[in-house]
């Protein structure tokens, strides 16, 4: 019997793996595939969202909460996760705003980075799946989050590099998440409209205006049967989700129906593949790359 494959999602902050890539990962461990999630920081300094949970022994305990609650949202999805114990770098109200000191977007890449290619020689992932260079939106975790994957997927297999962290391992295929994209929310934006129920996305859309999308969509991964499941795993983090707000508006069958996919950029591959694709581990289902043995 061959091995299974492995998958490692990469995330600044416990909510971020259920916002972004949580129904492709849900589908993912349905059929057998291995999922570890990173989250490279504790979320600390995250704002409270839910005005339910908006109390002061949350905010006492925020980082204690946080990690309970990606615990239950680990749970819902099926996937393995670990910290990599940095502290979150908050979002500066102000870009002139100085980040607080030792904080994860302030520290040394290669610093950064050694834990996760720790992590990545020991899991041994196929496939990384992490933000775009700009963090999918500017937040300094995100963005930091971007270079230290970039740097793991390129120095994980090189024997020379982060002595220390285990035996080397190259994963294959580097992808950045293009859930928010401008195609999408119109085409949610249209059919709620033409269903009658009114849309919120109007004030996104035209936010798109002036902001050219720099990453093409290569990979779109349908995984509709598998958004009630990413719901239940984003309002388990009930400190940063609103059950009332935004992000629940549209219903899960108008989604379904509109657009049944998680879309991905290919940021680097290191096996043939065929664009546009439907599979993240298209190119590596026919066998694994000798570059992984």
């Amino acid at each position: 019997m061959s091995a299974p494959l492995r998958l490692m999602a990469v995330h600044a902050h416990p909510d971020d793996e259920s916002s972004k890539g949580a129904a492709t990962m849900a589908r993912y461990v349905a059929e057998g595939v291995e999922v570890l999630v990173i989250t490279c920081t504790g979320g600390e300094r995250g704002s409270i969202l839910n005005p339910k949970m908006d109390r002061p022994e949350i905010l006492e305990n925020i980082g204690e909460v946080r990690r309970l609650e990606m615990a239950a949202a680990r749970e819902i999805l099926g996937v393995e996760q670990r910290f990599l114990g940095f502290v979150d770098s908050g979002l500066p109200e102000d870009e002139n705003e100085p980040l607080p000191e030792g904080c994860f977007a302030l520290q040394p890449l290669d610093v950064a980075s050694k834990p996760l290619v720790a992590a990545i020689r020991e899991f041994r992932p196929h496939v990384i799946l992490t933000y775009d260079d700009n963090g999918g939106y500017p937040h300094p975790d995100h963005i930091m989050t971007n270079r230290v994957s970039v740097e793991a997927f390129e120095a994980a297999g090189d024997p020379d590099r982060y002595p220390g962290t285990g035996e080397p391992w190259q994963p294959l295929k580097l992808y950045y998440h293009m859930g928010f994209t401008r195609e999408r929310f119109e085409a949610l934006h249209a059919i709620m409209n033409e269903r009658g129920m009114g849309s919120p996305y109007a004030d996104w859309i035209s936010r798109w205006e002036d902001r050219p999308q720099k990453w093409e969509v290569t990979t779109r991964v349908p995984c509709a049967d598998y958004f009630e499941t990413r719901d239940r795993a984003l309002l388990a983090h009930a400190t940063q989700v609103d059950p009332d707000g935004f992000w629940f508006v549209c219903p899960i069958e108008i989604q379904q129906e509109a657009w049944p996919t998680e879309d991905y950029h290919l940021a680097r591959s290191l096996v043939d593949t065929s664009l546009p694709e439907d599979d993240l581990f298209t190119g590596i289902h026919a066998g694994v790359s000798p570059a992984c043995s």
